[in-house]
């Protein structure tokens, strides 16, 4: 990857935290169709927050330039430095400017004299035992910086990247000679055998390519604590602080005293205690360097690594905000690790004599960021970057709660009540359980309304997070769930533990609406928010039929904290119900509805609509209200032309006036009944509709009421015919989902809009439309009705299996309740053979022997008293399995399965079991060793014990955003989309930098704008900068998203493109080959998707004359064109001639012709004789016809008088590139717009300016939380089909 690493690490790191921990952001981003026109984005004064140089002196060195952020604070720089190869020995040390020693936490701009050129200077200073363990953490980084294994494991933020190993062998590309004819060529291009279309075999190994990096040489065999920890007191006053054991590469062992000087050799052994220091006595302030000084192996293969890691990308390594979890590793070595044993030791967890004060606040922590000053950029800048930090560290340490919490390593705050009800405390953090305890969800579901509850109040989080409301306070929570149990994470009031809630509520309810009480002050804050989420303000009935006035759900409760807050906690009905799964007695559905079965029982009752579901359902309103004004307007102007008067000359008096035409609008709330009329002869006749609808937007709009179909809830009587209005309005919006969203739905995986690739997307695209993953039974139902069945035949089946191993996780984790921790990778094994394996029946036997030949005594067997529940989970079947599948299917989704079993889904709906395997694994957390498994054994189970290495937590949680940043990247992606190319290259350059400085290096937002940088310079040809953006975009959903999430496999896609374009053919294959395995294991080889990856390989192989392997590929992609584009697309045409130019290339021109033949026909049929494409294809027919000619009269030559030696070479000519180019701009949708280079250099220096200018540069923006997508960007620069 060298050839277009062109980024170092301190340009990289700019103004942000090097550690911080950054987001696993699911939305994609999509620009807004209602916010075309932006305003203008004013220049900035570059004096105030520019970027500058300063110089970085470190002990016997020379000052070396150091580029710095103003809002970056002096930890930060620290943190880079100690990143830095000849800065990364140390750890406790300051920065001085001229003497004086800058406090870690000031931001730079704080800071008096420093300026352009000024000189910080690295001071070392004393150790404590805190610095000794920082010390010895960054010691053991530094060793395990090429190794995995932390990645593997879902630890210290670490995930695994394989962007390096995929094109480590191409680094000698360059320099082999360019022969295209040679057979030297071809076995370089040449993909393995489970690559090639149409090869059966579906292996899992290739998902982690071997790497030479982590065969790094050992430097140490041993660094651990000493058992002669801690220094007795007459070393203490000495300066000891901690003693360490080492054995060297050359087996001799050394204790090593830790003092607040330094690191020395001291004369104990492991039996007896002698600190005083060895002869001759070395001290060093760094421990490496000690270590190098009495082990020339350390110093060597220390030396060796660093320069290994210096090779690396600093994206490689760094760590992200959220951790990612793999669900497949190796077979990994437990290695002797001081760090990880001292951590786990100095954890206590399930210890009650830790001091509290060490335990963070997390209320105060998220509530005082939120509260920070946001008047101006800069200080928005800092208060999101607080946020984010202060919410990444929140969730990490909530998971490991949470962890330890189901592991039984924390004590209960009850511990007398029964363990489904217990609740805890740990780390400031109060943890609840997921079961319905005290019946508290009995009317509502029970159970499932329980498990259910914790995810919709997140979302009611998210969406009062999302509008920000100054004052209103919200508590931090995190959804985990673990070994089948779901826990909740919150932060705690204060106060609310030492009070009865019933005292401590002034605004909502306790008692499921009977009693209502609402505050003034609460109806003020929640203003703004219910309009945002349209939630409409109305009355209710208190006990004592008093009227209370709400604008939330009652279920909704604010209390004031004892710190004086406002919080609003219990959002799960922050959105109005879902009818069509909420059956009520007396209320009658629409007919569209009833027709398919709605209203539809749903395990429970806590069913409500999405978001995007009620703006879409609005958004259709006020269309339909701006076509009603539209004709009425439209007809009032045909009225005033046939009187004909001219109101310049007419008498204001006699001028005759327009009918009062109306405009009836029947389902809108109380609030708006002046609207209801709306005469539009008050309309100026010359405004357009457009300006009609802009000036009555403001004013007309639609509020839910989420209320309205609560049991026990009661309304005034003055309001009796607004809630009939209000109920008429649900029904509405329940239809509007089934007939309109579902269908746009289908649209847009028609037109290829939309292209989920696996479970993930499919939901996030169901989401997009308001579309609840309940309703995915409806899609398949609906799927199988509509005569464009053939073309959705992804879709289906990704429904298929999505809608299967959801039901399988929802039996899975009842199952592992019942789990003994013993037993667990017994019972998850035994769990994955009955759901995947041809042969479980005996596995069961087997298993059950295997697990009593590892008890110690039959004695301790037998002493338990719930033998019988222990084991209840190896009398699982098969057959049970899939039939409780089949159950929970018609349950919960309402879809019967046509599958009894996997071989059933396998055969008939085209299922592969590697892709329900790592569909089930990603959503149930469990992690499987790296091996290939043959689910086809008949003799065999496919998984063991030792199959299943670990279960991770999966974890819900809130992602906050950077709303000046996303302001900026919408901007961007408007001027790209007008065609401004440059200022929407400068645009979301400053974007890039806003998000960097906000979220760290890693981040989903970082990646699309890097996406986007990388398409924008392509297009105008500069391709090296294309390369080194979107290197960083692979790198980064490597590691953010996971390494076979979709959008890495894009990111693998786009790379591959332009690393053709830079000359880098082999480079290129290799990478579009890991894209095509990647989309193999996800989805298989049957999708739309393929078709366009296949259309790009076969192009790559045919400009290198691999022309029988560019035939299969090729082949594969027309296949796959005609199925899903339909036998008369211009796509398909254009399939034909790619494989047109490859059989010409062969010589075989009786194929080409048939295919050009067909390009031709379809060409003529869709856009006539006359267009240039038909003359084109004419002509080429012409050309091949005329070679074709050619040949056969040389064949009969050489036949007639069987020789050749007057006859010609008969050349067939390579395709040049440029064609290749051309056709793979059109395979991608990508029209080019070649620029000179002093074009280019400038766009270059521009960029580079804004990215670093880009902190005053927006204005602020109300609401910048909408979802955007990067897909947008290329629609205005595509070739339409």
């Amino acid at each position: 990857m060298k050839e277009y690493n062109t980024s170092s690490p301190d340009t990289m790191f700019r103004g942000h935290v090097l550690d911080t921990k950054a987001d696993n952001l699911t939305e994609q981003v999509q620009c807004d169709s209602k916010k075309q026109e932006f305003p203008v984005v004013p220049d900035m004064d570059p004096s105030e927050d520019a970027g500058f140089t300063v110089k970085i002196q470190a002990p016997g060195t020379e000052p070396t330039d150091f580029q710095v952020s103003p809002l970056a604070m002096v930890q930060e720089i620290k943190q880079v430095l100690m990143d830095r190869e000849e800065t990364c020995r140390r750890t406790c040390f300051s920065l001085q400017l001229n003497g004086v020693t800058l406090d870690n936490f000031t931001h730079l701009r704080s800071i008096p004299g420093l300026q352009e050129g000024s000189i910080l200077r690295v001071v070392e200073e004393p150790y404590t035992v805190r610095e000794v363990r920082i010390h010895l953490h960054h010691i053991r980084d530094l060793l395990k910086s090429l190794d995995l294994t932390d990645g593997y494991n879902g630890v210290e933020g670490s995930s695994p990247s394989f962007l390096s190993c995929v094109t480590e062998e191409c680094l000698e590309e360059n320099s082999k000679p360019k022969r295209r004819s040679d057979g030297l060529k071809q076995i370089s291009c040449s993909p393995p055998n489970h690559i090639i279309p149409g090869s059966k075999e579906h292996l899992l190994v290739p998902l982690l390519p071997h790497t030479n990096l982590g065969k790094s040489s050992e430097c140490l065999k041993v660094l651990t604590m000493s058992s002669w920890n801690p220094p007795p007191g007459n070393r203490k006053m000495h300066g000891d602080l901690m003693y360490l054991n080492v054995v060297t590469m050359e087996d001799r062992h050394f204790s090593v005293t830790a003092s607040t000087r330094g690191f020395y050799v001291n004369q104990s052994t492991a039996y007896s205690f002698n600190p005083k220091p060895a002869n001759p006595s070395v001290l060093s302030h760094a421990l490496l360097d000690l270590l190098g000084h009495i082990s020339p192996v350390f110093k060597k293969n220390f030396s060796a690594l660093l320069k290994r890691r210096g090779c690396t990308h600093p994206f490689e390594r760094i760590a992200t905000p959220f951790q990612v979890f793999s669900w497949t590793a190796p077979a990994l070595d437990h290695t002797m690790d001081c760090v990880r044993a001292e951590d786990v030791s100095s954890f206590r967890l399930g210890c009650e004599e830790h001091v509290p004060a060490q335990a963070r606040d997390w209320n105060e922590e998220l509530q005082t960021t939120r509260e920070l000053p946001r008047k101006t950029v800069t200080d928005r800048l800092m208060r999101d970057r607080a946020i984010f930090k202060a919410n990444s560290d929140f969730v990490s340490t909530a998971t490991r709660g949470a962890m330890a919490v189901v592991d039984g390593n924390v004590m209960p705050i009850n511990p007398s009540e029964e363990p489904r009800q217990q609740m805890f405390i740990w780390s400031n953090i109060f943890f609840s359980l997921g079961f319905d305890v005290r019946d508290q969800y009995r009317d509502l579901g029970g159970e499932a309304a329980a498990h259910a509850a914790p995810v919709l109040d997140l979302n009611g989080v998210r969406a009062y997070w999302a509008v920000d409301q100054e004052g209103l306070c919200l508590i931090g929570t995190v959804v985990i769930d673990y070994r089948g149990y779901r826990v909740t994470a919150q932060t705690i009031v204060p106060g609310i533990l030492e009070r009865d809630q019933e005292q401590s509520v002034v605004y909502g309810s306790t008692d499921f609406g009977k009693t209502v009480v609402s505050d003034y002050r609460y109806l003020e804050l929640l203003d703004k928010p219910s309009k945002k989420l349209r939630v409409q303000r109305h009355l209710v009935l208190n006990k004592d039929d008093t009227a209370v006035e709400l604008c939330s759900s009652v279920e909704h409760k604010g209390i004031v904290g004892n710190d004086g807050r406002r919080y609003i906690l219990d959002l799960l009905f922050t959105f109005p119900p879902d009818l069509n799964f909420l059956p009520v007695e007396e209320e009658d559905l629409n007919p569209v509805c009833q027709q398919l079965g709605f209203p539809k029982l749903h395990p429970h009752r806590l069913v409500c609509l999405r978001q995007e579901l009620t703006d879409a359902f609005v958004e259709h309103r006020y269309q339909i209200f701006m076509e009603t004004v539209s004709k009425s307007t439209e007809h009032d102007t045909e009225i005033a032309k046939a009187v004909g008067t001219s109101a310049k000359k007419s008498d204001p008096i006699t001028t005759p006036q327009l009918p009062s035409t109306t405009v009836t609008l029947q389902e809108q709330d109380t609030e708006h009944h002046s609207l209801k009329s709306v005469p539009v002869n008050n309309i100026q006749q010359g405004s357009s509709i457009k300006h009609v609808f802009s000036s009555l937007r403001d004013t007309f709009d639609i509020y839910f009421n989420p209320n309205v179909f609560c049991a026990g809830v009661r309304f005034p009587k003055e309001s009796t015919e607004d809630i009939q209005k209000q109920k008429q309005q649900l029904k509405d919006a329940a239809v509007f989902l089934i007939s309109n969203q579902i269908p746009m739905f289908m649209k847009s995986c028609l037109d290829h809009t939309s292209m989920p690739l696996d479970g993930v997307t499919l939901t996030e695209a169901l989401h997009q439309h308001g579309i609840n993953i309940r309703y995915l039974g409806t899609v398949l139902e609906y799927i199988e009705k509509i005569p464009q069945k053939e073309r959705l035949d992804h879709v289906y089946r990704i429904a298929f299996c999505e809608l299967i191993t959801r039901c399988a996780k929802h039996l899975f984790k009842t199952y592992l309740l019942a789990v003994e921790p013993s037993a667990l990778s017994a019972s998850v094994s035994h769990f994955l053979n009955c759901f995947l394996s041809s042969f479980a029946d005996a596995g069961v036997i087997q298993q059950n022997d295997k697990l009593a030949s590892r008890r110690r005594s039959r004695r301790r067997r037998s002493r338990a008293s719930v033998g019988g529940t222990v084991t209840a989970w190896s009398n699982l079947t098969p057959t049970d399995l899939w039939g409780a599948i089949k159950a929970e299917a018609q349950e919960y989704y309402h879809y019967s399965l046509p599958c009894g079993s996997v071989e059933e889904a396998v055969d008939k709906c085209r299922l592969q079991r590697i892709t329900l395997l790592r569909e089930m694994a990603t959503k149930t957390g469990i992690q499987i060793l790296l091996r290939e498994y043959h689910f086809d054994s008949e003799h065999k189970t496919v998984f063991t014990e030792e199959d299943i290495l670990n279960i991770f937590p999966v974890v819900k949680h809130i992602s906050p955003r950077s709303s000046d940043a996303l302001y900026l990247l919408r901007c961007g992606q408007s001027r790209v989309q007008q065609g401004c190319l440059k200022e929407g290259c400068e645009l979301i350059s400053q974007a890039l930098g806003l998000f960097t400085n906000v979220y760290g290096a890693l981040h989903r937002d970082v990646c699309v704008c890097l996406r986007l940088l990388g398409r924008i310079h392509y297009i105008l040809g500069d391709y090296a900068e294309a390369l080194s953006h979107q290197q960083r975009a692979v790198l980064i959903s490597e590691r953010v998203l996971g390494i076979d999430h979709p959008n890495t496999i894009q990111e693998y896609k786009h790379l591959g493109l332009y690393c053709f374009a830079g000359g880098q053919s082999v480079t290129a294959l290799r990478l579009l080959y890991r894209a095509r395995y990647l989309m193999l294991l996800v989805c298989g080889e049957d999708h739309p998707e393929m078709a366009l990856l296949d259309s790009k390989i076969g192009l790559v192989l045919h400009s290198m004359m691999a022309c029988d392997l560019s035939l299969k590929f090729l082949e594969n992609a027309l296949a796959l064109t005609s199925k899903y584009q339909g036998p008369s697309s211009l796509k398909l045409a254009q399939s034909h001639h790619l494989l047109a130019k490859v059989h010409e290339s062969k010589g075989d021109f009786r194929a080409a012709l048939t295919h050009e033949k067909e390009r031709y026909g379809i060409y003529r049929k869709q856009v006539g004789d006359a267009h240039e494409k038909t003359q084109e294809s004419s002509e080429y027919l012409k050309h091949l016809t005329h070679q074709a000619v050619i040949l056969q009269k040389t064949m009969n030559w050489i036949y007639k008088t069987g020789s050749d030696t007057s006859i010609p070479p008969f050349n067939l000519n390579s395709p040049s590139r440029a064609w290749i180019m051309e056709q793979l701009n059109l395979v991608t949708g990508i029209v080019l717009i070649p620029l000179s280079n002093r074009d280019l250099e400038k766009l270059r220096t521009d960029a580079q300016k804004t990215s670093q200018l880009a902190r005053n540069n927006v204005q602020p923006v109300e609401d910048p939380q909408g979802p955007f997508e990067d897909r947008d960007t290329s629609q205005a620069i595509a070739q339409q089909d």
